[in-house]
């Protein structure tokens, strides 16, 4: 869209929810509008107040704005990420899309492994940094724009950034409410839209008082729930079915309700498509993500998500034992770093990695994680400032992950996945609120050691149902006493018992054969000697297998041969 004055030309993608408000004070300064929508919003704030026009923006955005007077491009992100937007500085031209496979269609760039992007990711099956698989690729980080000249000049600031911090002095109560108002908005700013809106509905409180809220707003509410067959699952996996409380939650809510169930077949039967239009990894195993946005997408064009509820109040408190512990901030370093080695841990990653060696000698896996902490605080004292480090930290990382991958699984589908968390105004009161409001008592995780086996998140639950204590208390009003109390449950299949299982076959026709494309780039003894430690029951491997799987798929396709001709065709064959 070109500018009323003609001056700018806009490139964007996403929803701004509050463009009606930024219309009223964009028209007292004289703009006449010739739409109705938000890309003319965006186009004209941008001209009226430059880069300052971004800290206005309400909702999830990638977009390039170019001003023809000046010759300058700008690259921006919204302020948590949901919106992709990939660059590439190749041969002089710098290039930009919202999909990798955009950057690929130009002949400047051709497809590589970047080596140090894929010890990146087999440590923390995510990336940190702006790396990404493809060698020169990256991915604007969250909360940033890109300045560039007609002379090539890149300049890249951050315009907007979380900050957790026990600012908030007022008393529970009076918090309780402002969230409420804050949630409220968010939802029913959300809902605004001119096809049918529908919501996730898991058995949790997140998408549970979206979904009551929501319907409470609109009575043609649709709501979807994934579900697994659980015939062959054993232990903790018993639990990752919610199609239960979803219904009851439904019945409850008057939703029309859809669920799927997935099977181990599942997994195998979409992963092409999924890889294709995923491109890079992110996080743990997505394909349940895939399925949910293909069952939304059958009923309507819009689907509210629970994701980053965790994130902003503390979700996930069996973390944060390793944050109050800390006795300084490289130790607080030192002991999250330990953890979030998802994949490959000290004692693995140089055997498994062997092949690439030299190429990744110069990369610091410890140092990519520290990077996230970009300005790490002079002082830390207490207990709560390490834990409010750590959600810094998870909002920055996983929550990311997670919203880029739900953008992506959903658009493939024809699906916009809407986060009333990630509303401004209610982010920047969530980040306020004290810690002490969010978990009931930091010394209780201390007492949990690490070196004891089985699952700290069971132990911790059975000694205390802790974490998001102020969001429960909100969510009363919203959803039963039994489901605000329940156990925290990831969104997760149950694949341990799956790859040892029906599976088997399909892990071993992709991973234990000497033909995979993984043994380019991964030691092949190493490797499957990890993976037989899961098949016949000596350890849980299950998210490097996953990840592997994913690997040797995306090598097929997007280092193989014929990419050209897939990239022409617009298809996933």
């Amino acid at each position: 869209m070109i500018s009323a004055c003609g001056r700018y030309v806009l490139s964007y993608n996403g929803e701004l929810y509050n463009f009606r408000v930024i219309a009223r004070e964009l028209k007292a300064r004289g703009v006449r509008f010739r739409s109705n929508g938000d890309t003319e919003v965006v186009l004209e704030a941008i001209a009226a107040w430059g880069e300052d026009a971004l800290l206005r923006f309400d909702g999830m955005f990638a977009l390039a704005c170019y001003d023809r007077r000046e010759r300058r491009m700008l690259l921006a992100r919204d302020r948590y990420g949901v919106k992709p937007l990939y660059f590439a500085r190749r041969a002089g031209a710098i290039l930009f899309g919202s999909e990798i496979k955009a950057l690929l269609a130009h002949g400047a760039l051709a497809p590589e492994i970047d080596h140090e992007g894929l010890a990146e990711y087999l440590t923390f099956q995510n990336f940190f940094s702006e790396r990404t698989l493809f060698r020169d690729v990256a991915l604007l980080p969250p909360g940033t724009f890109a300045s560039i000249s007609s002379e090539g000049d890149f300049v890249q600031r951050r315009y907007w950034d979380f900050n957790f911090g026990d600012r908030d002095e007022r008393d529970v109560d009076t918090i309780v409410e402002e969230l409420d108002l804050r949630f409220r908005e968010a939802v029913e700013r959300q809902l605004v839209s001119d096809v049918p809106v529908g919501c996730y509905l898991s058995g949790g409180m997140d998408t549970g008082s979206i979904t009551a809220l929501a319907a409470r707003r609109r009575t043609d509410m649709c709501s979807f729930t994934i579900g697994f067959d659980l015939t062959s699952a054993s232990g903790l996996e018993l639990g990752f079915d919610e199609r239960d409380v979803a219904e009851r939650l439904s019945y409850l809510n008057r939703t029309e309700h859809y669920e799927m169930v997935l099977k181990a077949g599942d997994m195998e039967r979409c992963m092409q498509r999924l890889v294709w239009h995923l491109e890079e990894p992110r996080v743990g195993q997505s394909y349940p993500n895939f399925y949910a946005a293909k069952l939304a997408s059958r009923f309507g064009k819009v689907v509210l998500s629970g994701a980053g509820g965790d994130e902003l109040f503390a979700g996930y408190p069996w973390r944060y034992y390793r944050a109050v512990r800390s006795a300084s901030f490289e130790h607080f370093i030192d002991d999250y770093y330990d953890f979030w080695q998802r994949l490959l841990p000290n004692d693995d990653f140089a055997a498994v990695t062997a092949p690439i060696s030299s190429q990744i000698k110069g990369f610091d896996r410890r140092e990519a994680f520290r990077s996230v902490f970009v300005d790490p605080p002079g002082s830390l004292s207490t207990p709560a400032d390490y834990v409010n480090q750590s959600l810094y930290f998870e909002a920055k990382t996983f929550m990311h992950g997670v919203l880029v991958m739900e953008d992506k699984l959903s658009m493939a589908h024809g699906l916009e996945t809407r986060v009333p968390f990630l509303d401004n105004g209610l982010v920047d009161l969530a980040t306020g609120i004290p810690v002490r409001h969010k978990l009931r008592n930091l010394a209780e995780l201390v007492r949990l050691d690490e070196n004891e086996p089985g699952s700290k998140q069971a132990r911790f639950f059975a000694r205390s149902n802790d974490g998001k204590l102020v969001m429960r208390r909100l969510m009363r009003r919203y959803v039963p006493e039994d489901v605000v109390e329940g156990q925290k449950r990831g969104f997760s299949a149950p694949d341990a018992s799956w790859f040892r299982g029906e599976s088997i076959d399909y892990v071993r026709r992709r991973l234990m054969t000497p033909h995979a494309r993984l043994w380019d780039l991964l030691d092949r003894s190493a490797t499957q000697r990890m993976i037989s430690d899961h098949l016949e029951g000596r350890a849980n491997r299950r998210l490097l297998i996953w990840s592997l799987l994913y690997l040797e798929e995306f090598l097929e396709q997007f280092m193989g041969p014929g990419l050209g001709e897939k990239l022409l065709a617009g298809t996933e064959s």
